[in-house]
């Protein structure tokens, strides 16, 4: 058996990134480590973690750099500070009871180092080697992180080297901003004035992607880098080549019309799921939405229950508006536990609560944000109805650490 660990620690050129496992020698651990040692490469060349010279760790630990040493500046660094620190980072863990003394003679531990060429400071260099060493033992030995954690955080993380945050909906509600636009100015100055909020989502309206094809969507990411950005192509036929169009310019969703075929309407969620972005399906004039949802095998992530423009200037009673949208719960339980239901269709801030309270989640709006004078103050009036953006004061690396297991 054995087990894997990971850890980084600090900042700057000199951060340590530690990738280990840590195993039986009649382990898959115990051929590698031998492997690894038989099999030198250029740039590459592991070596054994020692305290001192003539002094081996215990457990036995074997240093791959991670990052090809190109000449005996980079070997320094490896062969002085990260050696040492892992060296002394395994045999304090023993010393601490991370790992069990008795064990130290059965088992080998491999580490992937990493060490940026530019990396200047030899005692940060030894120090963020050393706790990261450590805590990724600490976590191997604990297998740390659970499954549980791993599905909490998928969500929630961001990555610090990928500079943005990769939306996606986990936490409704939501506000999607709706740009039925035909002008490209008029839209890049609403994004600016849009408040920076992760419940708010950007939809590349139809009228838009018409005048400047799904290009725009691009467009749309230069202005927001880390929105999530909705395309609504209400895709009828061909939906494959559609969906793929548009996530290719990095759409993170794309509506599909219900009043497609099912088998048109299939085609396209399944592409959608093939290229890892949101299926919406926009029930816009479609008689029998429930019975809709029936009919078709592949269920999209989102229903979009539409009322037309129409109907909206005809009827503005909030139950009439609650008719047009049907049971929103129930049609929702056709999606599956994680389906998702938006409304649209003249929504004014006074209407949200009772959208929400019929179990809608993304509040879509148009005409009362994008023909705004203040488009931040009306967005603001949509958003007042919501709650906060998630995890706002959360410290996420403070739950890493169970301070009740340190206080035993």
């Amino acid at each position: 058996m054995y087990e894997i660990g990971e850890a980084l620690i600090g900042d700057g050129p000199e951060l340590a990134h530690i990738d280990l496992v840590i195993g039986d020698k009649s382990s898959a651990v115990g051929t590698a480590f031998a492997t690894n040692m038989a099999n030198m490469s250029v740039g590459h060349t592991p070596l054994l973690s020692v305290i001192r010279p003539n002094l081996l760790t215990k457990p036995a630990t074997l240093i791959i750099p991670k990052v090809t040493v190109q000449n005996l500046d980079d070997a320094s660094k490896i062969f002085g500070p990260a050696q040492t620190a892992v060296g002394r980072a395994v045999a304090d863990a023993v010393e601490e009871g991370i790992i069990n003394k008795d064990d130290v003679e059965d088992l080998l531990i491999m580490v992937n180092v990493f060490i940026d060429p530019s990396a200047k400071d030899y005692r940060k260099i030894y120090q963020y080697n050393y706790g990261a060493t450590k805590l990724a033992l600490k976590r191997a030995i604990e297998k740390y992180p659970s499954v549980d954690k791993v599905l909490a955080e998928k969500d929630r993380g961001t990555h610090p080297i990928m500079g943005f945050k990769a939306m996606k909906l986990w936490n409704p509600p939501y506000l999607q901003v709706a740009l039925d636009l035909d002008n490209e100015e008029k839209m890049r100055s609403i994004i600016r004035d849009l408040p920076k909020r992760e419940r708010v989502l950007i939809e590349a309206g139809t009228p838009l992607v018409k005048k400047f094809g799904v290009e725009i969507i691009s467009k749309i990411r230069e202005e927001r880098p880390g929105a999530f950005i909705i395309a609504d192509l209400k895709t009828l036929d061909v939906g494959r080549v559609e969906v793929k169009m548009a996530a290719d310019e990095t759409a993170d969703a794309v509506a599909i019309s219900g009043l497609g075929t099912n088998e048109s309407i299939e085609n396209a969620i399944h592409e959608c799921s093939k290229q890892g972005i949101y299926s919406i399906l926009d029930m816009m004039n479609v008689d029998d939405i429930p019975g809709k949802l029936d009919q078709i095998k592949l269920k999209p992530n989102i229903v979009l229950l539409h009322r037309n423009i129409d109907l909206e200037t005809r009827d503005d009673d909030p139950e009439a508006q609650l008719k047009q949208w049907g049971n929103i719960k129930d049609i929702k339980a056709k999606l599956g536990e994680r389906g998702l239901a938006a409304v649209a269709g003249g929504i004014t801030p006074d209407k949200v609560n009772i959208a929400l309270d019929a179990g809608a989640d993304i509040i879509i709006a148009g005409r009362y944000i994008i023909g705004s004078s203040d488009v931040r103050r009306a967005a603001d009036d949509f958003l007042r109805y919501l709650p906060q953006d998630s995890d706002t004061m959360r410290v996420a690396l403070d739950e890493d650490e169970n301070l009740n297991d340190l206080k035993k």
